[in-house]
């Protein structure tokens, strides 16, 4: 028996979404460095080695340490480092082969003689972070992350706002854009004199919506190892590619009621809200195989389920019983627990851990 709340993890559903962005990767012609902050884990990782990744991407210095701590030999840590971080990142990079993503003149200058490779980060839209490609000041960060003691490792992108896209035609639009930008500051900085190894651009949307791939050299998506609600309803996967579920048991359903509630609440699930830019009814996540029931709110450890009448509950979900969630947000989901009960032909055949943090 499984204790709830707990993440299931559906290895025959994982495993062919591995493939599929192998496949596409092969297709576009580009290489797959997947974003390992959707899992966490150091045996899916290894998966994605085996189905071809270049390497991996990590969104922390901790998830760095863990994968250079089991081997990884290639890791892009896609998040802006400071000054600050050079000396841990320089630890980390004893390990593996590490690069570092920096939009900031003196952070990059900073970065020579560090043995670090230096990633230029470009805002192609998603307007976070990254260097405006037609602004002097990239050429300059760019120039100081290729000069005398630097290593210039590529230009590196996130077309995040593809998450906000409502369907297939128009990620795959925020696709073009972002690889139009990436091709483009890439001929800019080879006019200027400046070596471009590396054209690095995704997210999961944009990619599984990408076309062409010209110019480019390699994508990181995270999200497609399990996708969730959110790539359904967009309409970039379909439900039964959906990889994780949480787990979740009916604790109160009263007679008469509307409504249940279950034992899968925010830290479990997290409170990101979905697609609400669809016009959606607001729903927490998804009742897998009960589209009569809406996961309607979250607090701590609660989750309310609702009904349209108190007829549709009638004689059903007794309390002991469980659902499985779909959730909105599987990289916020999977970051609530510690392990994934691995699930192959509705039985537990593995437990896997999640890893966040080792001293380096």
């Amino acid at each position: 028996m499984i204790e709830t709340p707990a993440l299931l993890l559906h290895l025959d559903v994982v495993e062919a979404n591995l493939a599929l962005m192998a496949a596409r990767g092969a297709a576009l012609g580009i290489a797959i460095r997947p974003h390992v902050k959707t899992h966490k884990c150091v045996e899916l990782g290894r998966r994605q080695i085996a189905h071809g990744a270049r390497g991996v991407t990590v969104s922390t210095l901790d998830e760095a340490a863990v994968f250079a701590a089991a081997g990884f030999e290639d890791i892009l840590w896609a998040f802006p480092i400071d000054p600050g971080h050079i000396a841990r990142a320089r630890r980390v990079g004893e390990r593996t082969r590490l690069g570092v993503v920096v939009d900031d003149l003196d952070t990059a200058r900073a970065l020579r003689g560090s043995g670090l490779a230096g990633w230029l980060k470009v805002d192609c839209g998603y307007h976070r972070a990254g260097v405006d490609p037609a602004s002097p000041y990239a050429l300059a960060v760019a120039d100081a992350l290729s000069g005398p003691g630097a290593s210039f490792g590529g230009i590196a992108s996130h077309s995040g706002h593809a998450y906000k896209t409502r369907n297939r035609r128009e990620a795959a639009a925020v696709a073009e854009e972002e690889r139009r930008v990436m091709a483009a500051f890439a001929e800019r900085l080879r006019r200027a004199g400046i070596a471009v190894p590396a054209v690095s651009v995704g997210s999961t949307p944009a990619l599984m919506a990408l076309e062409r791939a010209e110019g480019v050299t390699e994508g990181r998506p995270g999200n497609y190892v399990f996708f969730d609600r959110t790539m359904v309803e967009i309409g970039v996967a379909r439900p039964e590619d959906v990889g994780v579920t949480v787990l979740a048991t009916v604790v109160s359903h009263q007679p008469g009621s509307s409504q249940l509630v279950v034992d899968a609440g925010a830290l479990a699930l997290s409170k990101d809200g979905g697609p609400t830019h669809l016009g959606l009814a607001p729903a927490m996540g998804a009742i897998r195989g009960h589209p009569e029931l809406t996961l309607t709110s979250l607090s701590q450890e609660h989750g309310i389920v609702q009904a349209a009448t108190p007829d549709v509950l009638e004689g059903r979900f007794k309390v002991g019983e469980t659902l499985e969630i779909v959730p909105n947000h599987s990289c916020l989901t999977v970051a609530q627990f510690d392990r994934y009960h691995v699930m192959q032909g509705g039985r537990e055949i593995a437990s896997w851990k999640i890893e966040r943090s080792r001293a380096a």
